[in-house]
């Protein structure tokens, strides 16, 4: 293999590479991209905690109630057992109810409130579990499917490697440093000559160029200073 086509075959394999980084790059990204995941469980568990908070507060209100409608029962008894004759006794026992009635009314209300936060809660815990149990499905598939995908291009990558260094060991270290050089203002720098010109800048080259190119010697476009390359 002539010098040049030991730099092109040089730049196959730096392409390789990087398409395969590049890969790599992706698929690690996808692997560690849970952030859905992470956002579902933290939401769950501030629903979960409202939910509590909410059965909390129909508990209490529950209470609440069941304290008041005792304290009627209890004035109902004074009232209504005829052991209270007292009339003004009697009026104020009366009063007594009547604020407790408007007191659970109000209660009630609330009650009712709790409940319906209870409910409404209840149910967006419902709805985020089940997208919790999707994203988690989904998780557990892509490290399924990525995970193996992963181990295979670090070995592509390895071999690429193994492959480039080899080469790059056969090559002489100027021609080298020319390429490497060409490759920080451009993606490729060796390219073909086709139908006499060169196809990193479409501009025609020498004749004496092309042929010298031809032989296998390190040519350079004129325009462009890319390596030329002819099969």
């Amino acid at each position: 293999m002539s010098l040049v086509g030991q730099l092109h075959r040089l730049q196959q394999l730096d392409l390789e590479l990087q398409r395969n980084q590049q890969e790599l790059n992706e698929v690690g990204n996808q692997l560690s991209d849970n952030m859905a995941l992470v956002a579902a469980e933290s939401r769950i568990a501030s629903q979960k905690e409202q939910l509590e908070d909410a059965k909390k507060k129909q508990k209490s209100s529950e209470w609440e109630l069941e304290d008041l409608q005792e304290k009627i029962r209890q004035i109902d008894g004074k009232l209504y057992g005829g052991k209270t004759k007292d009339p003004k006794e009697l009026v104020n026992l009366e009063r007594e109810v009547k604020g407790l009635k408007s007191q659970i009314r109000t209660k009630e209300d609330a009650l009712l409130g709790f409940m319906s936060q209870v409910e409404e809660t209840d149910a967006r815990v419902k709805t985020t579990a089940g997208e919790l149990e999707r994203l988690r499905k989904e998780w557990k598939q892509r490290q399924e499917t990525l995970g193996p995908r992963k181990s295979e291009i670090e070995i592509v990558l390895a071999d690429l490697k193994g492959e480039r260094n080899r080469l790059a060991e056969q090559i002489d270290s100027e021609a080298c440093n020319i390429y490497e050089r060409i490759r920080l203002t451009t993606a490729q720098a060796v390219v073909k000559v086709e139908r006499g010109r060169c196809l990193g800048c479409h501009i025609t080259v020498p004749t004496s160029q092309w042929q010298k190119a031809k032989a296998g010697s390190l040519i350079q476009c004129n325009n462009c200073s890319r390596i030329l390359y002819l099969e």
